[in-house]
């Protein structure tokens, strides 16, 4: 019963002229992005470019907001993904070969080109599952993952 007694008191002083309740102002706190740089190991070499796709959940395996591209370096090419905001993510990463702009697919969409996930998530006649490639992302990071081959191409450790 106090509490009701208190709680109608203060309706009735915020309600009362000459009192007026008083916001601060909504003011954007700008919010800390990092970098994510990924070494992009067993790129089979130096023609086209290496594609990489920093994936929140719901974009896993379908389009992805973030991406970056750099030329292919044989053996491992390094990209940086700058100002990231903090939180959970994936990388989807291709070496495209060819310079098309697109993953080559064979019969039953095997990729031609190279592919590879963060944490080096298991590609077992399907993509991987979310929670096998995510990561969080929370400073300046830096992970590597390994391009696979399924047709034509080098898959030794």
């Amino acid at each position: 019963m106090k509490q009701i007694s208190l709680l109608v008191a203060g309706a009735a002083l915020l309600a009362a002229p000459g009192i007026a309740a008083t916001r601060s102002p909504q003011v954007a706190v700008p919010v800390a992005t990092v970098n994510l740089q990924i070494a992009v190991t067993n790129v089979r070499g130096n023609a086209g470019r290496i594609h990489v796709d920093l994936c929140r959940q719901h974009e896993f395996l379908k389009t992805c907001s973030i991406e970056a591209e750099v030329k292919a370096v044989k053996g491992t090419t390094i990209v940086t993904v700058p100002n990231v905001q903090p939180g959970d993510y994936a990388a989807q990463v291709s070496y495209d070969e060819n310079g098309n702009g697109k993953v080559d697919r064979a019969i039953f969409g095997i990729p031609k080109e190279g592919v590879g996930f963060s944490r080096d998530a298991p590609i077992r006649l399907s993509p991987p599952k979310w929670q096998d490639a995510m990561f969080s992302l929370s400073g300046d990071t830096s992970i590597t993952l390994r391009l696979r081959y399924f047709m034509g191409g080098d898959n030794k450790p």
